[in-house]
């Protein structure tokens, strides 16, 4: 099959990719190569059907998740769910081809979707760019086993959890220090009448960490970016696939 032409909006996506790589001079070729990427993929974003570009990390079982995802939203009428890996690769060496793929998919996708499960790999860098403008208004974040430690969030024993994880994780803290915010944690949950111990806590947080879905603690970074997403209504947390997938539900 013969390669598309260019596409009639050829400018405007070679303006985003000049942008994207802060005005590098391309070659003839790269610009083809580009072109015909964006020929081949972005008319599928173009149509009626609802776009949603997923994020995380390729790496198994995370992969798994994103997956979960992708057919949660494929269930819907009209909706177009997909991962950068199931398109098109650019065959352009001395480019950073992420960063225009990246750029490229973000701009015209209808909404992007974000799972976190870790505080390593790519997926960092992707959190710092659809934090910002112009992808922070389409983009949500799905990360397990978030909570924002103040006292107003722990409304249930999961949330209880998904804090202490944050802590007793955290290998930023010594053993006092997380001893003190385990005990300050509790502290705060019984005043909300959720009835756990210390020791009950850690019992649930050890039984976790031996099994594949072992608790996540993220770094203040981490925590600060989801907790922007968070206070505009475009964070949802999770702990298990079943939870996920119920969450899901909430990405308009």
């Amino acid at each position: 099959m013969a390669d598309p032409g260019p596409p009639p909006n050829a400018a405007e996506i070679m303006e985003s990719v000049n942008d994207a790589l802060q005005g590098l001079e391309l070659e003839p070729h790269e610009t083809s190569e580009i072109l015909g990427f964006a020929s081949r993929e972005l008319p599928h974003l173009h149509t009626p059907e609802d776009s949603y570009f997923i994020l995380g990390s390729y790496r198994d079982p995370y992969l798994r998740r994103l997956r979960i995802v992708q057919n949660e939203l494929d269930k819907r009428l009209g909706t177009y769910p997909f991962l950068m890996a199931d398109l098109s690769e650019l065959d352009i060496d001395r480019l950073p081809v992420f960063r225009i793929r990246f750029t490229l998919l973000a701009a015209h996708t209808d909404t992007i979707v974000a799972v976190y499960e870790q505080d390593a790999g790519g997926e960092v860098t992707e959190l710092g760019k659809i934090s910002t403008t112009p992808y922070f208004d389409k983009s949500y974040v799905l990360p397990r086993d978030y909570a924002w430690m103040s006292e107003q969030n722990l409304a249930t024993e999961t949330d209880v959890i998904a804090a202490a994880a944050t802590i007793y994780f955290n290998d930023d803290l010594d053993e006092a220090a997380t001893e003190e915010e385990l005990d300050s944690l509790i502290t705060a949950a019984n005043k909300k009448d959720i009835s756990l111990t210390k020791p009950d806590v850690i019992d649930r947080l050890e039984e976790r960490e031996d099994s594949e879905h072992a608790p996540v603690s993220y770094s203040w970074v981490h925590l600060n970016e989801f907790r922007l997403f968070e206070l505009q209504d475009r964070c949802f947390a999770w702990s298990s696939p079943d939870d996920l997938r119920d969450v899901v539900d909430d990405v308009p």
